[in-house]
């Protein structure tokens, strides 16, 4: 854990300032688009450490917590070196430049920043592939909170407690109190933590049982709702201080956990390379390589981040040199969170790590017997046997750090419950952010074909799009399964990251400074070669065979994976290549100038054109 730490610090410290000040030059006296398309909606100037919480709070969903965990299979060091590697290299480079990117350009989605830089071809395909990855990953993100809350009144009742206050406290910081962020965000945290201390008390009782005591089809129609309204709602007023809370829950649950794993210096019962790195796992299918690389997205490297960077913070930055604390550092953070949910997973028995991941009938199959999984689930009242998805276990794994600090083993039950409560938020407030990110682009690709569609401000188009796009996540999460939605979510989601990185690197090489192109080609070379290879095994043995054997009763659904991973693919080989040779154009044109890419011939060549 201290070498994490230090290699995440040295790498804020050293690395995020050279692309700050050699690669995208910050200049706070650029105005950003939170003031010059000031609308008190949308576009909003928002404190820094306000506008972190919120982008930290949106990018840190399901990934970084759940990938790690069913990643475990492999074992917990090729994890680890992932997480670290991709995060400083990658992640958190991908995340800064394409913040930058939109906010020195009005606030444009992704998809119209390939438009602009790589070409109209890139920017449709680009638009495309984001609404099937958008779809996918918010199924992927919200697969893992049914599966955590169903049928759990204590957890539900936390959840639900919070959307009451996080509107209280828009508010009560945005139009009772202006700027008064002290006293708003104290209410918020010590609300969600009576809810969490009370939620046993009211989970109990008859009343509270049947109001939260929810299967999964009802859980899913919950989710489906706050999305929507969340997303057609004003950021101030819910969306911003839902996930400004948030954060306070996630950095200092996460701080507590980092101070823990320090404290109780827990034993990694499971593998460093586990039997399963050469192929047969019960829980992630295929082998160390490719796998590991799209089960753990988000905590190394998320092409869903591009959606946010270029989706809502982008609207709220109040200057250019705040993108280095929200992007670079944003992402710092969320591999830091991959590893302590890697190390929540890996202090457990391999026997109960697998009892809980994997269903009771291909348990039985691994010849493995459980040890400490019986007195767990004595101690926390619910059945932890066969709770598919990731959740439980990270949050069993916590729940025993937690309580292995002295006085603290007798609320074993109220960790393992906070701890659900930790996850939920980090899922639910990507899916409210990325629905809204959705919304924009929705809007933004139809409003080519009617103008007053593309106004974000248009209630009529603001619900139509908001409509449409929950409707396509919701109907993945209701007909999926971990199994089929988190694998096909972690190749879209790369596979955008593949895509964010090609325009970034646009974005260098157009603004005239191609010689530092290298900090996004080489994750991006690394991300597509792999990616591209699980997408190709996982059609072959995975979701081709369901298309094909109508005796599993998924065909429709095996062949849905089927055509959008082959679409998605298809999306990005496309923007690789167009972008690819563009590059090489530039470089031939830099190099007769003198100056190789970016050099004076293209950068003059780029502006008149």
């Amino acid at each position: 854990m201290l070498a994490t730490l230090c290699v995440l610090a040295i790498a804020y410290r050293f690395y995020g300032a050279f692309i700050a000040a050699k690669v995208l030059a910050l200049d706070d006296r650029r105005p950003t688009p939170a003031h010059t398309q000031y609308d008190g909606q949308n576009f909003t100037p928002t404190n820094k450490w306000v506008l972190f919480g919120h982008h930290f709070a949106a990018i840190t969903g399901a990934g970084p917590l759940i990938g790690p965990v069913l990643a475990a299979q492999f074992g917990w060091a090729p994890g680890l070196l992932w997480i670290l590697a991709g995060v400083v290299l990658g992640g958190a480079v991908h995340d800064f430049i394409i913040l930058t990117s939109s906010v020195r350009r009005g606030g444009r989605s992704l998809a119209e920043i390939a438009r602009r830089e790589i070409g109209p071809v890139a920017g449709a395909i680009t638009g495309v592939a984001i609404l099937f990855i958008v779809v996918v990953a918010l199924a992927g993100l919200g697969i893992v909170v049914v599966n955590a809350l169903a049928e759990s009144a204590w957890g539900t009742f936390t959840i639900a407690v919070s959307i009451p206050l996080a509107l209280l406290m828009g508010l009560y910081m945005y139009k009772l109190r202006p700027g008064n962020i002290g006293q708003g965000t104290a209410f918020g945290v010590v609300g969600l933590l009576a809810a969490v201390v009370f939620g046993k008390t009211i989970a109990a009782s008859a009343v509270g049982a049947s109001l939260f005591s929810l299967s999964k089809g009802q859980i899913t129609f919950a989710i489906a709702a706050y999305g929507f309204i969340a997303s057609v709602l004003p950021v101030w007023m819910l969306l911003c201080p839902r996930d400004y809370l948030s954060s306070f829950m996630k950095i200092g649950t996460i701080a507590a956990l980092v101070l823990g794993v320090m404290w109780i210096n827990p034993e990694l019962k499971l593998e460093a390379v586990t039997k399963f790195a050469g192929g047969g796992g019960p829980i992630v299918p295929g082998t160390l390589f490719p796998f590991v690389f799209i089960t753990i997205a988000c905590g190394a490297i998320s092409g869903f981040h591009a959606l946010v960077g270029s989706g809502t913070t982008p609207k709220m930055v109040d200057r250019e040199s705040h993108c280095r604390h929200i992007g670079y550092g944003s992402m710092l953070i969320e591999g830091l969170v991959g590893v302590t949910s890697l190390v929540a997973a890996a202090s457990l028995y391999p026997g109960d790590y697998f009892a809980i991941n994997v269903p009771p009938g291909k348990f039985a199959e691994l010849g493995m017997h459980t040890v400490e999984l019986p007195a767990l689930s004595a101690a926390v009242g619910e059945t932890l046997v066969g709770r598919t998805g990731g959740s439980v276990s990270l949050a069993v794994g916590m729940a025993q750090i937690f309580s292995g600090i002295p006085g603290m083993k007798h609320l074993f039950d109220y960790w393992y419950h906070f701890a659900i409560m930790f996850e939920a938020l980090f899922i639910l407030t990507t899916i409210d952010t990325g629905t809204r990110v959705a919304r924009f682009l929705v809007q933004e690709l139809f409003g080519k074909l009617w103008r007053p569609f593309a106004r974000t401000d248009w209630v009529p188009g603001s619900l139509v799009s908001t409509g449409a796009v929950v409707l396509a996540w919701a109907w993945f999460l209701h007909t999926g399964s971990i199994a089929t939605i988190w694998p096909m979510f972690g190749i879209a989601n790369q596979l955008l990251a593949a895509t964010a990185l090609c325009v970034g690197t646009s974005v260098i090489v157009n603004s005239g400074r191609g010689r530092y192109a290298w900090v996004t080609i080489l994750p991006l070379c690394f991300v597509a070669t792999t990616t591209m290879v699980a997408g190709y095994q996982s059609i072959r043995d995975n979701f081709l065979p369901l298309a094909l054997d109508p005796s599993k009763g998924k065909v429709v659904q095996g062949w849905i994976d089927t055509i959008v991973t082959i679409v998605l693919m298809g999306c990005a080989v496309t923007v690789i290549g167009d972008s690819a040779r563009k590059w090489l154009r530039a470089a031939a044109s830099g190099a007769a100038g003198g100056s190789g890419i970016g050099g004076a011939a293209h950068v003059q060549e780029h502006v008149q054109r």
